[in-house]
């Protein structure tokens, strides 16, 4: 296979040069292998494009596929890649660029590399991803593949491999607050004077349970609840200001007829930022009252994107999955008692940071391996841990599993709930 060094960038493609065999078509199998072939019609640049076709086949799987020398083990690389495309389900799943990693003899070295981060641009998309180049490795195979696309027409330009600087250490610093006030008058004060004795400073983003307005008051959702912005969200927000740190926070919210359980989010001047309205309500909280929520939104904060899950929500994947989906390098959980075992697995299988604060529930921060940074055993205590969200936690055998994920979850398929058969 002809090999070029990197770095490397090609945007013209022409029938003329398809001898030249720098690109070539690739597939398992013969059976299976999509139409590859050079569009002088159909690109970004006016120059060319590489395209594939279904060709009618379900189990089509292949494409192109162009090996670069000169990689150095260890280094860091930018991959980036346009495509146009019709006639697919599901883009993640169908449309996949790979880095396939090789040493000097030719042979794997490492584990593929999935580039999935996706910026939309008109009818083209781009993909890019910076990956480092494993142990032993001297070049890489760049792969542009057609995965079970029977209907598509997938045309690709502008492909590029360059060398980029290490990531920077992008650390946040979280604490996540264990108390639970009871038969008190004032919970919310009770949390703040903890959060004022027992919080470090400085810290980016402070993490409080569940229903803060409400527990130990005896009080029912209704009665504790209140507006936000309101009473609670100006407390909390004088405090945050004066640490200039960000806070979430779990209260019962009142809008109109409706009550939710509601996670705020406050910035570090003070202000509200954002809520999440929890989405999944067990019966007890039906029965008292509140309305589900219906949405699962990310906040870009000056640190990172964050998601805010609420208890009960742990208890099934799609919060989780939805957060990480759209972005989210850290979720926090107020939560008032639920699983250990499932909010590690919603750490693990969407690779995200974790924290959680609880009352019968562990209040830690977890790694996107599940493994437990910080832990606050007692009441009155408060964990604390800093984070590298740009750290990657790639496994030895499969590789960077967030890759992966975005890649290979089936998203494409529908499942009826029972009833509707």
């Amino acid at each position: 296979m002809y090999a070029q060094n990197v770095p490397f960038h090609e945007s013209a493609f022409a029938a003329a040069d398809a001898g030249s065999r720098a690109w070539t078509a690739w597939s398992p199998r013969p059976d299976i292998a999509p139409r590859c072939y050079i569009d002088e019609l159909h690109s970004r640049t006016g120059q060319g494009a590489l395209a594939l076709s279904g060709n009618g086949n379900p189990a089509v799987f292949g494409g192109w596929e162009r090996l670069l020398a000169g990689i150095q083990a260890g280094a860091w690389y930018r991959f980036r890649a346009s495509y146009r495309a019709e006639g697919l389900d599901s883009a993640p799943r169908q449309v996949v660029p790979r880095l396939d990693w090789m040493d000097a003899g030719g042979k794997r070295v490492g584990q593929p590399e999935y580039p999935w981060e996706t910026t939309a641009g008109g009818e083209w998309t781009t993909v890019a991803l910076d990956a480092q180049a494993p142990e032993h490795a001297a070049a890489v195979k760049i792969q542009l593949l057609l995965v079970n696309a029977p209907r598509a027409l997938v045309w690709w330009d502008e492909v590029s491999l360059e060398s980029v600087q290490a990531p920077a250490v992008r650390n946040a610093t979280v604490a996540s607050v264990n108390l639970k006030p009871r038969g008190s008058l004032d919970p919310v004060g009770d949390l703040l004077a903890l959060m004022e004795r027992a919080v470090p400073r400085p810290v980016d983003i402070v993490l409080l349970p569940e229903g803060i307005n409400g527990v130990g008051t005896g009080k029912s959702y209704a009665e504790a609840s209140e507006p936000i912005p309101g009473p609670t969200t100006i407390r909390l927000g004088d405090w945050a200001r004066q640490r200039k740190t960000w806070l979430v926070a779990g209260l019962y919210e009142r809008e109109g007829q409706a009550v939710y359980n509601t996670a705020v989010l406050i910035d570090r001047q003070g202000r509200v930022a954002g809520r999440y309205r929890k989405v999944y309500i067990p019966r007890e909280e039906y029965e008292g009252g509140i309305t589900p929520g219906s949405d699962f939104p990310v906040f870009r904060t000056d640190f990172g994107t964050i998601g805010l899950m609420i208890c009960w929500d742990s208890r099934y994947p799609d919060p989780a999955r939805a957060l990480a989906l759209r972005g989210a390098e850290l979720i926090l959980m107020p939560i008032a008692g639920g699983s250990e075992t499932l909010s590690k697995g919603r750490a693990i299988e969407n690779h995200v940071f974790f924290a959680a604060a609880g009352y019968d529930h562990p209040t830690w921060i977890l790694d996107p391996d599940g493994e437990i940074l910080a832990r606050a055993p007692e009441g009155g205590t408060v964990a604390v841990a800093t984070v590298n969200l740009n750290r990657r936690y790639p496994d030895p055998w499969l590789g960077d599993m967030r890759g992966r994920f975005m890649k290979e979850s089936r998203f494409d398929l529908q499942v009826d709930p029972p009833g509707r058969r």
